[in-house]
């Protein structure tokens, strides 16, 4: 059976981000996540994970329409 929550350590390694950059996520509310247990413990459920990537998709399809952006000045 898979995991339905996931700890903000899974999350950095599934996106390639840091710690800090998925506690801002959360803290901002674009990644939904939530407390449990103590002071400190997030967890992401694996569906809230798949729309915010979703999600990024599609801000990033836009972006690349309404800027003409390319993706030759992008890291």
């Amino acid at each position: 059976m898979e995991q339905r929550f996931l700890s903000l350590a899974d999350v950095t390694e599934i996106l390639s981000i840091s710690m800090s950059q998925a506690r801002a996520l959360v803290r901002s509310g674009e990644l939904r996540a939530i407390q449990v247990g103590g002071k400190g413990t997030w967890r992401v459920e694996n569906s809230e994970l798949e729309d915010y990537i979703q999600r990024q998709y599609a801000k990033s399809a836009a972006r690349l329409q309404v800027d003409g952006s390319s993706l030759d000045s992008m890291d």
